[in-house]
């Protein structure tokens, strides 16, 4: 890795060490530590989630005109401010402008991290870069997760305090270190944007005539929504109520899925990076259709609870291996999709659609895990298998370069370009005729 990129990696794992502090223990802290409810606890989590919805849409121009850097920097002494006021919140009225604000502050580092990974990689090296980040997130999260647990005591709100002080000062170290970093300089102007690179006033318009990331935004959707918008709503509470697994047994499975992550990274990146992105991806939708299909067995199969204790761990780390496969093709995709001037707002909105799935699915499977125990697993097996039917289809909107980059024997961000069709009529037709 180059310095930017060494540095850009360093400061996104150590706000994921910063983030694993507090996000297990959020609604914990509100409902008990603060004695403010459970009630209050579930707004404050809805809080944190819809501010991430309120700030997505205006991101990825902010990003485009003025930079992924000023914007990380802005964003990350957001996100600090937000973390020390929840830590010091012991009112309903302190708490819930704080979760806004912190969450607002998360969000938007997410497209400013991805964009900046893009501007210091080229289609060659992009796979690994973002399976690099991914690995190095999950590791810090996990890290930051068990570090917290020996921190936190439910009879000292100070604990608390203490756990959300870090998060901020992490942030803030975040912020110093991208604003260390020297981007490299793009000068290439992509079919659809201005000369000058300025974002267009048709921005949006050109990315929804992009038929292709439309449906890439719509297999995120599927892919957020059937797995991540599981794991602490309705796997959690299917678990408990219809495996009766132990609510400390959840804890175990989700080591057991983090630990599969950081082992098998980079083993199954040297098996992805030169098969078709869309492929991999459909293999995914097949490997999570068995882990609910373990699932279903650990809470229907009326076996021993040891066999549904070990289905259930067996279903989070089958989660985790097709985790590390994504990560070395979804976000990589995107940026390989976007023209040139339009990567932030690309990499925003692939976000939006991530966040609608995350709040979305527990309202969904939430409740269905905890009653309707059957129809749960029969509704997200037909979605996992829906991300195969749809990495399938859109890999027949792809060309060769961007469904398997290695194909391409000289990196070139403009080979990596997909134009939309509107744009696609105002290019030259030697450059037309590429695509």
């Amino acid at each position: 890795m180059g310095a930017a990129l060494r540095r850009i990696q360093i400061g996104s794992a150590l706000s994921a060490f910063g983030l694993g502090f507090t996000v297990p223990y959020l609604y914990v802290y509100v409902a008990q530590v603060r004695d403010l409810g459970a009630g209050t606890a579930g707004v404050v989590l809805g809080v944190f989630a819809m501010a991430a919805l309120a700030v997505l849409p205006f991101t990825g121009r902010a990003i485009d005109r003025r930079g992924p850097l000023p914007v990380l920097i802005v964003a990350s002494v957001i996100a600090s401010l937000g973390a020390l006021a929840l830590g010091l919140a012991s009112q309903v009225t302190a708490a819930v402008p704080a979760a806004a604000v912190l969450g607002a502050g998360t969000a938007v580092m997410q497209p400013a991290l991805a964009t900046m990974l893009v501007r210091c990689t080229g289609p060659s090296t992009r796979t690994r870069a973002f399976a690099m980040q991914f690995f190095l997130q999950n590791l810090g999260l996990g890290i930051g997760g068990l570090v917290g647990g020996q921190i936190v005591d439910t009879s000292r709100p100070a604990s608390f305090t203490l756990l959300f002080l870090i998060e901020a000062v992490m942030f803030l170290v975040l912020g110093a270190i991208a604003a260390t970093v020297r981007m490299p300089r793009t000068s290439v102007a992509a079919p659809g944007v201005a000369a000058d690179g300025a974002t267009p006033r048709g921005g949006l318009r050109v990315l929804l005539s992009h038929r292709a990331m439309v449906q890439l935004c719509v297999l995120g959707f599927v892919v957020f929504f059937a797995c991540y918008g599981q794991f602490e709503s309705g796997l959690a509470a299917y678990g408990t109520e219809a495996a009766g697994i132990e609510p400390s047994t959840l804890g175990v499975a989700l080591a057991a899925n983090t630990a599969v992550i950081v082992i098998a990274q980079f083993v199954v990146l040297r098996l992805v990076e030169r098969r078709r992105r869309t492929r991999v991806v459909a293999a995914v939708g097949l490997i999570w259709a068995f882990a609910w299909i373990v699932a279903g067995y650990a809470g229907l199969g009326h076996g021993s609870q040891t066999m549904a204790t070990a289905a259930m761990i067996s279903t989070y780390a089958l989660f985790g291996l097709g985790e590390s496969m994504l990560s070395p093709t979804v976000a990589p995709l995107v940026a390989d999709l976007a023209p040139e001037a339009m990567v932030g707002q690309y990499n925003s909105a692939f976000a939006l659609c991530k966040q609608l799935a995350l709040a979305v699915g527990p309202a969904v499977g939430g409740p269905m895990g905890a009653s309707l125990h059957g129809p749960y697993i029969v509704t997200f097996v037909l979605f996992s298998l829906g991300i195969t039917a749809l990495a399938l289809r859109l890999g027949r909107r792809l060309t060769p370069v961007q469904d398997q980059p290695s194909l391409a024997n000289v990196p070139s961000r403009v080979v990596a370009v997909s134009v939309p069709q509107e744009a696609a009529a105002e290019v030259p037709a030697p450059v037309a005729a590429v695509h």
